[in-house]
């Protein structure tokens, strides 16, 4: 790409983010039923380090594990949590195209701890409010602290609801998604993989109480359909609240951004952004350009709007933060839009003199220059403008360099502080070279049927759980989906889009 020229010009094979013949289903209704699994660390705004596996029913009810960690390798357990509960799929949320509305209720959660520190961090927190202080008080002190004893936060010993005081939620599983995809496997045929998209968390932790998600965090994948090679994947399936699973420690390579980097996916923010991004770094200049192109469906197959950036960036430092990560300082000095349908194009030329480029010049595919104007208000654009970042590089199991950056805040304003920089990430960016290969389509029609149990790679072991795994749709008797009645056994969509 050349900076300072009136385009920006990207090299062909960088254009299109997405691999091509990757195609991507959403079962809709979901089906949630059997066991889902993080498949590596995961980290949440704070920062949280933590890996998850959630077990759900065909009667609704469901087991949850969050096992939470000192450090960002989830190698040092510090506690776990018990959650138990029942969850009811509602209807097609009205918010978030392609995803499904829940309610739940909770049960119990009880809480494990794994050191004397981690019990006194807990309590240390539940201390610091008057109305806190009667649940610290039920935590026993550090030298009568058990290894292995479960300490009831919320349930029919507890009393009082501790969890809430704790800060916790579940309110991920107000928000579901379910979708399936090929994954290619050199000389031989391509994996299901089936992954499980919940709720995001809010990266105010004050806010998370009352948030309802409208976009989501790391998908959890199925235990009998997860992507291959996954190192860790049988240390959170086996793993309960007194035997936590203890990843690997992984070390983290040095910051090297220089390079192409693009979305893996169509991804989904919150206030129902979807989008996919291209990324290029020039090391020698700390020069950066961005092309992020924004879509109105979740297959990212319709798009509203693109955004072509450049800028310039400082010198990483370490994070104070966040172990592993790098902060930076990200300049953004010029840019430009491109409106790709009639709605936006009838928005920018309605929009106030000066706000936008030129008020009435604005064509459908015809991008326009909007430094002048010191961006584009009606897009939320400022020109010039400065973020400060977060940044973290890791090699996932098959190889692949990721690219993580700072994930954006939930209320949707801008890192434009130090006290805003991001503590967690976004999905991670591949270089752009290093691309899944083509899936042969002659096998979509086994991943459609919504069979997984008998597709070829199903290990024989696993079968017995494929009664679990069949969940027959069920929203409570006379509910509706998308204003029709759907049948017993029936998947009543799905959505197909080619990534």
């Amino acid at each position: 790409m050349l900076v300072g020229s009136s385009h920006l010009h990207w090299e062909p094979h960088c254009h299109q983010p997405l691999p091509e013949g990757v195609h991507v289903t959403t079962l809709l209704p979901p089906r949630l039923s059997g066991p889902w699994i993080s498949t590596g660390c995961e980290v949440r705004p704070g920062p949280e380090f933590l890996t998850r596996s959630y077990t759900f029913y065909p009667n609704r009810l469901f087991r949850a594990y969050q096992f939470y960690y000192r450090d960002p390798s989830c190698h040092q357990p510090a506690h776990s949590l018990l959650i138990k509960g029942k969850v009811r799929l509602r209807r097609a949320s009205w918010v978030t195209r392609g995803a499904t509305e829940a309610d739940y209720h909770l049960h119990k959660v009880g809480i494990v701890f794994h050191s004397r520190g981690a019990l006194l961090a807990v309590a240390e927190r539940l201390g610091r409010s008057p109305m806190r202080r009667d649940c610290a008080r039920r935590l026993p002190v550090a030298g009568a602290w058990l290894p292995g004893a479960v300490y009831e936060l919320l349930g029919a010993r507890a009393g009082q609801d501790c969890a809430t005081a704790l800060g916790f939620a579940m309110h991920e599983l107000s928000l579901v998604r379910v979708q399936r995809h090929l994954q290619p496997q050199p000389g031989a045929p391509p994996r299901l993989v089936e992954e499980l998209y919940l709720g995001d968390i809010h990266t105010d932790p004050a806010e998370r109480r009352h948030y309802r998600p409208t976009g989501y965090q790391r998908p959890l994948q199925s235990a009998l359909h997860h992507a291959r090679p996954c190192p860790v994947c049988s240390l959170v399936l086996h793993a309960d609240e007194h035997h936590p699973p203890v990843l690997p420690p992984q070390p983290t390579p040095p910051l090297r951004v220089h390079g192409r980097w693009v979305s893996a996916h169509c991804e989904v923010r919150p206030a129902v952004l979807f989008l996919t991004r291209t990324l290029a770094f020039h090391a020698h200049s700390r020069s950066w350009e961005g092309y992020y192109q924004h879509f109105s469906d979740p297959a990212c197959q319709h798009p509203t709007f693109t955004v072509r950036a450049a800028g310039h960036y400082t010198k990483g430092a370490p994070s104070t933060k966040v172990q592993g990560g790098t902060e930076l300082v990200f300049e953004v000095t010029q840019a430009h839009v491109t409106p790709m349908n009639q709605a936006t194009t009838a928005m920018l030329n309605s929009s106030k003199p000066g706000s936008c480029g030129e008020p009435g010049t604005w064509s459908t595919g015809t991008e326009q220059d909007i430094t002048a104007t010191n961006g584009c208000l009606p897009l939320g654009i400022r020109l010039p403008h400065v973020e400060y970042e977060l940044f973290k590089m890791e090699q996932d199991p098959r190889g692949q360099t990721l690219l993580f950056i700072g994930q954006r805040p939930t209320d949707g304003s801008s890192p434009d502080s130090p006290e805003k920089r991001p503590t967690s990430f976004q999905p991670p960016l591949v270089l752009c070279d290093k691309m899944a290969q083509d899936i042969p389509r002659s096998l979509l029609a086994e991943l459609l049927s919504g069979n997984s149990c008998e597709f070829p790679d199903t290990p024989a072991q696993d079968r017995r759980h494929c009664s679990t795994a069949r969940a027959e749709w069920d929203p409570g008797g006379g509910s509706s989906w998308r204003g029709r009645s759907w049948e017993p056994k029936k998947v009543a969509m799905i959505e197909q889009a080619m990534l």
